[in-house]
């Protein structure tokens, strides 16, 4: 990535806000810098090819079960677009990436979540990835049940019809990259209780302290 280039990523379980507090650091982020240019992305998605993966994968019904591999690699086929797509033909004028996921999700739900193993699963983005590592990762914590409670994907989401120890597994996956070095540079995590004004205050608040 060039160096006028920050990427943020917006991490968590299902119905932590993560959508709601993408589109508010965008808007708050546009107000604050209006020389730089601020994008908001989404995985899986972004991008026309990556919007249609995302609909392969995520918000498509089959009569046979999808093996979990394949979703791995229908996940890293879909960033390895949209990354590529986003951050290589956008102008040379200082940019802000905010994405709602990243690769960090398929660690957590493929890598622990469907037991595929975080290993594999880094192996399998390592190219997709490659040059693309996140500026600032939020982690929004929540407690996975009230996370449960609020989740509901117009656009068709399977995960969100899984339950309780998938994501019991997720967490712990998260958990468990939050240790890994090189694959962020600085990983924040935030208390996603409270209304989201409360929440986004406190990721205003984190990420004045890293950006300049």
């Amino acid at each position: 990535m060039s160096k006028n280039t920050l990427y943020i990523v917006v991490e968590g379980v299902v119905g932590t806000g993560k959508s709601t507090q993408v589109k508010k650091i965008h808007k708050w982020l546009t107000k604050k810098y209006p020389k730089k240019e601020i994008i908001i992305t989404r995985e899986p998605g972004g991008t026309e090819i990556a919007e249609e993966i995302r609909r392969v994968v995520q918000g498509t019904k089959y009569n046979e079960s999808m093996d979990y591999i394949c979703e791995a690699y229908l996940y890293a086929s879909a960033r390895s677009q949209s990354l590529r797509k986003i951050f290589k033909e956008k102008p040379t004028k200082e940019t802000v990436v905010i994405s709602d996921r990243s690769f960090l999700t398929s660690v957590a739900n493929q890598g622990e979540g469907r037991k595929v193993g975080i290993d594999n699963v880094l192996e399998i983005n390592k190219k997709a990835i490659e040059g693309f590592i996140p500026d600032i990762v939020l982690y929004l914590d929540l407690d996975i049940k009230v996370g449960l409670s609020r989740a509901f994907d117009h656009g068709g989401d399977k995960f969100e019809s899984l339950g309780i120890d998938f994501y019991k597994r997720v967490q712990k996956g998260y958990k468990k990259i939050q240790k890994t070095k090189g694959y962020f540079n600085h990983w924040i995590n935030i208390d996603a209780r409270g209304t989201q004004e409360e929440v986004f205050h406190k990721i205003k608040k984190s990420l004045e302290k890293l950006i300049r």
